[in-house]
């Protein structure tokens, strides 16, 4: 594993969906990508330590045994409340982007043709966070 990469989950029982955007992450930049068709084993492979994960709010779509978004997103707040997770729906619902956020999602994504460029801004915009945030803690630290 290289440090510097960004290591992104991308969960999504939409083989081809997932394929797809796993492609468009690697085409952009330079990332370390994981992907799980179901939200178990997303749970079962959290000790890898993602910077952030991609989470379909309908994970249930094809196995309906299978755990759904809010239930993954639940149990990954559960193992550790700071993992940042988007969730992406083709639900264009007020109502369940508000439910995501209840749910701590740090923010919903409808599915659409500008859903990958919304996610790239979403991740450039955390990262950049997290360098200020670095730096900060550095020179306080010396202080």
């Amino acid at each position: 594993m290289n440090k510097d990469k960004i290591r992104i989950f991308l969960v999504d029982d939409d083989a081809f969906f997932l394929k797809a955007l796993e492609i468009e992450f690697l085409n952009y930049g330079d990332f370390e990508i994981q992907t799980f068709p179901t939200g178990e084993m997303c749970i079962a492979n959290l000790s890898l330590t993602p910077d952030v994960i991609i989470l379909d709010y309908h994970l249930d779509g094809i196995d309906r045994s299978a755990m759904n978004g809010m239930d993954t997103l639940d149990k990954i707040k559960a193992f550790k409340s700071d993992i940042p997770v988007v969730i992406l729906s083709s639900q264009d619902k007020i109502s369940v982007a508000v439910d995501c956020m209840h749910h701590q999602a740090l923010d919903y994504v409808v599915k659409s043709e500008t859903a990958f460029t919304r996610l790239q801004k979403i991740i450039n915009d955390l990262m950049t966070l997290r360098k200020i945030e670095k730096q900060l803690n550095w020179y306080m630290d010396r202080m």
